[in-house]
């Protein structure tokens, strides 16, 4: 049986923020109005790009244009997205944990755990694991709407050389792209834990393509104990070596699943609507090769 949530009103991200200005949606709206090749945006959404960037109106317009535009060609992430869908999808479901953590930390930031489950790296395909994340994301945010921040905590255990093996910098590069522009989040953490001497490759890969703001808040932790400086060990699942106290990692894995599952025809609609028209773009067509040499994300541009 689908148990489909809500998604979170205007009216209740308005009680929770209150220097959420109507003023300043309509502004946006009025922004996107004079936009064709965007498409509609729920109030609830505008809510979402402001919020991110701490109600300042400029930068909210480009997290739109960022967030719309490479949702539209980054197809490997965002495209083939029903949870009831791809061999390959569901694999990715089968590899990898992805989920949200009920406790947040003291400042009231919500947490997001990653780890693998399978081992195998012959299993492991990076651009299906980074669509999971995207799709857990994107539920998140739909249901839950803003929060003073999020941390991503990604989970080392049993990664190997050959995992590494399978990366790509231009797919790091595509995915550090989203999180870094497009995505309306504040981002208060990226955590990686239980790391080993593979770190270094992965670190090397990303360092490129990471902008000071993420550098900033990037932690390697070789030990749990430096981790509880930030996080609390009792968010974790009990079953991990991290000492915590929630439920099982099998058991919230399965949950997320069906998370997703139940909200089947909200990721189809997604991706029939929520993507630009480049046929209806006023001015530059942001054609994608997003790197290409037309450097259309000029913020992609390393100095």
């Amino acid at each position: 049986m689908s148990h489909e949530n809500k998604r979170i009103s205007y009216d209740e991200e308005k009680r929770k923020n209150p220097e959420l200005k109507d003023s300043d949606i309509q502004i946006l709206k009025d922004w996107c109005a004079k936009q064709p090749h965007l498409p509609k945006i729920l109030d609830s959404e505008y809510v979402l790009f402001l919020h991110s960037n701490y109600y300042r109106i400029e930068p909210a317009k480009n997290t739109i244009e960022a967030y719309y535009t490479s949702r539209t060609h980054l197809v490997e992430f965002f495209s083939d997205r029903d949870p009831l869908g791809t061999k390959q999808l569901r694999e990715a479901f089968r590899v990898t944990a992805q989920i949200t953590l009920s406790m947040p930390t003291k400042e009231g930031y919500k947490l997001i755990y990653t780890r693998l489950i399978d081992y195998e790296p012959s299993h492991f395909v990076y651009n299906d694991i980074m669509k999971y994340f995207t799709m857990v994301m994107d539920l998140w945010l739909y249901t839950e709407g803003t929060a003073k921040g999020h941390i991503i905590i990604v989970d080392m255990e049993g990664v190997t050389f050959t995992h590494a093996g399978r990366l790509s910098p231009i797919g790091i590069k595509k995915f550090l792209y989203y999180l870094q522009e497009a995505i309306p989040i504040r981002l208060m953490g990226l955590h990686f834990i239980n790391t080993n001497a593979v770190m270094d490759i992965i670190l090397a890969m990303m360092k490129p393509f990471m902008k000071k703001e993420l550098m900033e808040v990037l932690h390697i932790h070789t030990t749990k104990d430096t981790l509880a400086k930030f996080v609390p060990l009792e968010a974790f699942p009990c079953d991990i070596s991290l000492n915590g106290s929630a439920k099982s990692l099998k058991e919230q894995h399965k949950e997320q699943l069906k998370k997703l599952e139940d909200h089947r025809e909200w990721f189809l609609k997604d991706e029939a609507t929520a993507r630009v028209n480049e046929a209806l773009r006023v001015g530059e067509n942001k054609t994608m090769d997003l790197f290409g040499v037309e450097g259309s994300f000029k913020k992609l541009d390393i100095d």
